[in-house]
């Protein structure tokens, strides 16, 4: 077996798959905010018109968006934008290196969504569903 051959052929499936694991990260840190499901100490005092309220409802709203694989580009460089800024402004003050300031994910994030933003959603999602298919003839 030719592991390139099999790569290539997995490669838009696992392009869906990264989608919606990556949705599902921000799916989940929203719904803790706002819902505080589950429970987790640092998130139970965040108020809706907080920022990190708002943050919530963005990662809730675009990260349902971005596992159903709709409006995919836009809404990971929203998200990527939303990952660059959490850095700068809660990560970055407490010192320069991430595994001191526990900015990691927020760098591993940023640049997952900067990726689907340029990639798109692959064949797995409804912008595939929504592009109108070409007629060979």
């Amino acid at each position: 077996m030719d592991i390139d051959r099999i790569a290539a052929q997995s490669q838009p499936y696992l392009l869906s798959l990264f989608r919606f694991v990556t949705g599902l990260l921000f799916f989940h840190y929203g719904v803790a905010k706002l819902f505080k499901f589950p429970p987790v100490e640092m998130f139970a005092d965040v108020t809706p018109l907080s920022l990190w309220g708002v943050a919530g409802m963005i990662e809730f709203v675009f990260g349902g968006l971005l596992m159903l694989g709709l409006l995919t580009r836009f809404v990971a460089f929203i998200l990527a934008g939303e990952m660059a800024f959490a850095y700068f402004i809660e990560h970055l003050p407490h010192s320069f290196f991430p595994v001191v300031n526990d900015g990691a994910l927020a760098i591993v994030l940023c640049f997952a969504c900067l990726y689907l933003a340029s990639a798109g959603g692959g064949p797995v999602s409804l912008d595939a569903l929504r592009r109108p298919t070409l007629v060979r003839g």
